[in-house]
C-alpha cells in the first residue's frame, strides 16, 4: 500500500530528524555548561519549558487531528493525509519534546532539592498522568494509520480536555507552590 510506504518513510526520515535535535540539544547543553556553568539552572529551566511548550502544542493538536479524521471517510485522500500529519506530528514533536521535559524536569528537581516538596509530587502525578495521555494518544495515531479507531468526533473532543486539565494543574503547582 502507497500509505503504508508513506508512513514508514516519514517514520525513518521523522526518527532521524528527532536524533539530530536530540543531538544538537545535548551539544547546547553541553557547551552552555562548560562556558557558562553558573547559568546553567536558568538554561536548563529555559529549555525545559520550550519542550514542555512543544509537547503541550501535540497534545492539544494530536486530538483535534482525530477529531477530523474520525469524521474523514476511510481511505479517502483527508484520511490518509492525516494518517500521515497525525504520525510526524506524534514523532517528530511530542515524543522528542516529551522525552526532553521530562529529563530536564528531574534534573531541576534534583539540582533544586525539590522531591522534599509536595508541589513537585502534584506536578510530578500531573506530568504522570500527561504521560498516560501521550500514550494514549500515541496509541490512537497506530489504531487510525490502521483504520482501526473505534472513537467518535465527539470523544476525540472530550479528550482533547484531558491535557489541558493536567497542565493546568502542574503550572498551579509550580508557580503557586500550595503545599
Amino acid at each position: 500500500m502507497a500509505n503504508t510506504q508513506t508512513v514508514g518513510k516519514a517514520g525513518k526520515s521523522a526518527a532521524m530528524r528527532a536524533g539530530i535535535a536530540v543531538g544538537a540539544f545535548v551539544a547546547v547543553i553541553a557547551v552552555i555548561s562548560f562556558f557558562a556553568p553558573d547559568d546553567l539552572y536558568n538554561w536548563i529551566k529555559a529549555f525545559h519549558v520550550i519542550a514542555i511548550i512543544a509537547w503541550m502544542a501535540g497534545m492539544l493538536y494530536l486530538p483535534r487531528l482525530f477529531v477530523y479524521h474520525a469524521g474523514a471517510k476511510m481511505g479517502s485522500e483527508t484520511a490518509e493525509t492525516l494518517k500521515v500529519m497525525e504520525h510526524r506530528l506524534l514523532k517528530i514533536i511530542m515524543n522528542p519534546a516529551m522525552i526532553i521535559a521530562w529529563i530536564l524536569g528531574m534534573w531541576l528537581a534534583w539540582a533544586g532539592g525539590f522531591f522534599d516538596d509536595v508541589w513537585f509530587w502534584i506536578k510530578f502525578v500531573a506530568v504522570v498522568g500527561m504521560t498516560a495521555a501521550h500514550a494514549s494518544l500515541a496509541k490512537g495515531v497506530r489504531l487510525f494509520a490502521e483504520d482501526r479507531n473505534e472513537r467518535s468526533p465527539r470523544t476525540w473532543r472530550m479528550i482533547n480536555e484531558i491535557p489541558t486539565v493536567l497542565m493546568t494543574i502542574a503550572v498551579l503547582s509550580v508557580i503557586l507552590k500550595p503545599f
